[in-house]
């Protein structure tokens, strides 16, 4: 059997972190290695702490002494070039496109709005699927994020994003690791190419993007291809 899934957390508002603690700390499959409340102060937690998930918050101040907002997206392609199989999910208040855009191509497994109650009270579940491999985003961060994609312009997945789904279904119990060394590169672009390919499939994980991506043809022939 599987260890527990061991997340970290960054959050600077007690009452969020007291909700987090008493609603991922009631799953018996779920361990918190860690609490913090400043941006500068996750990277050396995950280093003392391996954690497999990191939930941010995004207006978090920088440290103790600087209460600017800390830069989220640099600090996640940071955490992800240290940690390259860690998960991250974002907990948010902000619906800007352009932020949500910028965080989910930096890496990011998932954006939760803090006023999404559902999301909220199925934290565990999304926390043990992002683990696995895949994407969740609250209905209102994915219909901003989608807003502007026009679909008669451009194909639902991108060549590259078909190629990478073919590799996954040709080798389905490879992990990003392998898949990523099977590709010729980095963990972080198979984990971009894959995340990108289930949010225009509108999907949640590897299986659902492969059935999906084989209902409407993408991998007929790139799936001999990939065999071959």
């Amino acid at each position: 059997m599987a260890g527990k899934t061991k997340v970290a957390i960054l959050e600077d508002y007690q009452l969020t972190l007291d909700g987090y603690g008493s609603r991922l700390g009631a799953s018996p499959e779920i361990e918190i290695v860690g609490m913090v409340s400043y941006g500068e102060e996750i990277e050396p937690l995950l280093e003392a702490h391996p954690a497999d998930v990191v939930i941010l918050d995004i207006n978090v101040p920088t440290s103790p002494d600087n209460p600017n907002p800390y830069p989220i997206t640099h600090v996640i392609l940071s955490i992800l070039r240290a940690h390259p199989n860690i998960a991250v999910l974002v907990v948010s208040m902000v619906t800007e496109r352009s932020l949500i855009k910028a965080i989910m191509e930096a890496g990011a497994n998932g954006y939760i709005l803090k006023d999404d109650s559902a999301a909220i009270r199925e934290l565990p579940a999304i926390v043990q699927s992002v683990a696995g491999g895949g994407i969740y985003l609250s209905q209102k961060a994915h219909q901003e994020l989608m807003r502007h994609r026009t679909k008669d312009l451009q194909p639902i997945l991108t060549p590259r994003q078909q190629e990478a789904l073919a590799l996954c279904a040709a080798y389905p119990d490879s992990s990003t690791d392998e898949l990523a060394e099977k590709f010729s590169v980095t963990n972080s672009t198979v984990r971009n190419l894959l995340s990108g390919a289930y949010l225009r499939l509108g999907v949640h994980n590897r299986t659902a993007a492969i059935t999906k991506a084989r209902q409407l043809g993408f991998l007929t022939s790139l799936d001999t291809l990939s065999r071959s």
